[in-house]
């Protein structure tokens, strides 16, 4: 009997992979997360500082020059002369006044609107009928802003369908003017004040509302004391979009507003017919400084903290 002795194949060695730099940089990120996120974010950073940071500093300077009387040129001596103008002028006061008056109706409008309708998608609805709804809210988005303007136009004129409907009961539509413009604008901001109500108010834990309720809380008391705290930011948010999307409109005014202006028309007339450049730019600054105003006020109350 003979016996046969094997041995173990032997492996060839296999080589350690090539310190590429493209592994050095990878091993470098994987291990330095903060790395990671910083190359991430500055391509967008870069971006926001060129077209947002960069545009607010023009327009800033922008405002201290100003257009030669005889040729129409932009001369860029510095001067206050368009900020003393805009600050002291009674026209721009008035027309502040009334910008800053249809801004705040039509957000306290838009909240008053969104906060049942948020809450009953977050809270009584279904989950197919949340989609749905939803989608509902989105689909307004996706239409041209000038259609929905001109179709607003159409339903408060004399001759509207909305005057077709009330002249039986005794009353009338508003026509072109102040409520048509807050009319409209409600109309067109409320999908960016009920989307983040509704998420504040999908975050509220139905735990909380079913422990009010076993605890004899009343509907107004669960709401006010409990729910009203928690979506406060929420609020907050949405507030911010339909105040400041409306202090810079006037495209609506244009077209349901009559002779009445506002901030931005003022701008786009003196961009436009004017062909004055810094006084526009001056004029522009109001909106910007009272939006800035807004959200420092509200940042010391707390409330964007858990935004």
């Amino acid at each position: 009997m003979t016996t046969t002795s094997t041995t173990p194949p032997v492996r060839a060695a296999v080589a350690p992979p090539r310190a590429t730099p493209a592994r050095k940089g990878s091993a470098i990120l994987s291990r330095h997360p903060r790395l990671r996120l910083g190359l991430l974010l500055s391509a967008p950073l870069v971006w926001l500082g060129l077209v947002y940071i960069v545009a607010l500093v023009a327009l800033l300077i922008t405002a201290f020059w100003s257009v030669d009387s005889f040729t129409g040129e932009i001369s860029q001596t510095w001067t206050l002369d368009n900020i003393i103008e805009v600050v002291t002028g009674s026209l721009y006061q008035t027309v502040t006044l009334r910008t800053v008056g249809v801004a705040l109706a039509v957000t306290v409008i838009d909240i008053v609107i969104a906060l049942p309708v948020a809450f009953f998608m977050a809270k009584v609805a279904s989950p197919r009928m949340q989609r749905i709804l939803v989608i509902a809210v989105l689909t307004p988005l996706w239409a041209s802003y000038l259609v929905k303007a001109y179709a607003w136009r159409s339903v408060l004129s004399q001759d509207g369908i909305l005057n077709w409907l009330v002249t039986p009961l005794g009353g009338s539509t508003p026509g072109y003017g102040l409520p048509a413009v807050i009319i409209t604008l409600s109309y067109l901001w409320l999908p960016y004040v009920i989307l983040p109500i509704y998420a504040g108010l999908d975050r509220v834990p139905d735990s909380l509302l079913e422990a009010s309720g076993d605890l004899g809380g009343k509907t107004w008391s669960t709401l006010r004391l409990i729910v009203l705290p928690i979506i406060w930011p929420a609020i907050i948010a949405g507030s911010i979009f339909a105040f400041s999307l409306s202090l810079g409109d006037y495209i609506t005014v244009n077209i349901v507003g009559g002779a009445n202006q506002m901030l931005g028309n003022l701008v786009y007339t003196n961009v436009g017919a004017a062909n004055n450049l810094p006084l526009a730019a001056a004029i522009a600054l109001i909106p910007i400084v009272i939006i800035f105003g807004y959200l420092a006020l509200v940042r010391r109350t707390g409330a964007l903290d858990n935004l």
